[in-house]
């Protein structure tokens, strides 16, 4: 097929069965009729705003079909968008309560986070398929990420250890050591005298920091609920951190119980509703028992439903201690197109800057904050990059 061949079937299958192209082969026929099922507009009443309205109707059967046609049809990134299409526009999230949906649907952290906010009316038989679809999804993360996250922040842990008789040359932290010594600097042979060094400590064995984990449920946090479970799962899979995981909306409730299957996890939270952050970073500061060996993640938009200035003085006060506060507005690679800009801006007025990360970032992230790094300057960094 030569280059104006395909451009004019890329266009005829955009645009529709109204659109004066050729004809479509077999295959491209298929394709077609999904695409079609969706963004149909020959079903649009008269009179409308001429949008696009969906053709499957309310039938089950027959939306199963359809998203085994587009699996056959389409890349897996594509099936993922027309299956969010297919939320909004079929109401699929319905169709999803009937057992014989999950084996159709192509399993992603989206339809994670709208099965978990159709936990409380799923029934029990549909409810152990929503299981397996999350549990596949999960584990999919888990071999994403848990590698590098134990990898990194074991890395970091270590290093925020300090020694000041390290035993040998690599255990030197040059950067501290040139810091520490800068008063010793001999400008007549343009150099730094070291009087005292300062090392990586050995490692223990032992509980060395702690990270305390606070998620915000509301509805548009359902991606940054299925990360920061399965990351929470990993750190608490470390014997060198205590790891604390609390979700809240209007309520908190702590899941550190459940950390070690983040599934449980993930079907112990409820997704919606309203936010009071000030009551859940109260509860995480009574588990913060050694304030400048911990890390406090709060994971939300930061639309607060409850007292912001007291919310304000909490993270203030937690700063102070020698805690390292780290908000993210939120933890997917969609990034955080909605969130209160006054009290990120009143955050950051405190040097707590407020950011949207991604799950490979994360990691990273972590060591910086476990060592105690300006995330200031962390932030700028990866923004450039």
């Amino acid at each position: 097929m030569n280059a104006v061949d395909e451009r004019e079937r890329r266009w005829r299958l955009v645009l529709g069965r109204e659109a004066q192209c050729s004809g479509l082969s077999a295959a491209d026929q298929g394709m077609d009729g999904a695409l079609e099922a969706l963004y149909n507009r020959s079903d649009a009443p008269a009179g409308s705003s001429g949008r696009r309205s969906a053709g499957l109707g309310g039938s089950a059967p027959r939306v199963a079909r359809w998203l085994g046609d587009i699996r056959e049809y389409f890349p897996t990134p594509v099936v993922q968008v027309m299956q969010q299409d297919a939320m909004e526009r079929l109401g699929l999230h319905q169709l999803l309560l009937e057992p014989e949906m999950m084996a159709a649907v192509e399993p992603d952290v989206h339809l994670v986070g709208t099965l978990l906010s159709l936990n409380r009316v799923m029934p029990d038989e549909a409810r152990e398929s929503a299981r397996a679809v999350v549990r596949k999804v999960v584990d999919d993360l888990e071999k994403r990420v848990a590698q590098k996250t134990r990898s990194v922040v074991r890395g970091a842990i270590d290093r925020s250890a300090r020694t000041h008789r390290p035993r040998r040359v690599s255990d030197i932290d040059w950067n501290a050591t040139i810091r520490r010594n800068l008063a010793n600097y001999l400008p007549e042979h343009n150099t730094i005298v070291p009087e005292t060094l300062v090392g990586y400590g050995r490692r223990s064995r032992g509980v060395q920091k702690e990270v305390v984990l606070a998620i915000d449920q509301s509805g548009s946090m359902a991606a940054s609920v299925v990360y920061a479970s399965v990351f929470g799962a990993v750190l608490a899979s470390m014997s060198s951190l205590k790891t604390s995981l609390v979700v809240f909306d209007t309520a908190v409730v702590d899941l550190t119980e459940q950390l070690t299957d983040p599934v449980e996890v993930l079907f112990g939270t409820q997704l919606g509703g309203g936010t009071h952050i000030n009551k859940a970073i109260r509860y995480c500061q009574g588990l913060v028992t050694k304030p400048n060996d911990s890390v406090f993640v709060l994971i939300s938009d930061l639309y607060e439903g409850g007292v912001r200035e007291e919310m304000l003085r909490r993270v203030a006060a937690m700063k102070a201690a020698g805690t390292q506060v780290v908000v993210l507005l939120a933890l997917s690679d969609e990034g955080a197109p909605f969130y209160d800009r006054d009290n990120a801006a009143a955050l950051a007025a405190m040097d707590v800057p407020a950011f949207a990360c991604t799950p490979d970032a994360f990691p990273e992230l972590m060591a910086a904050a476990i060592q105690g790094q300006p995330l200031t300057a962390w932030v700028d960094r990866h923004q450039d990059a």
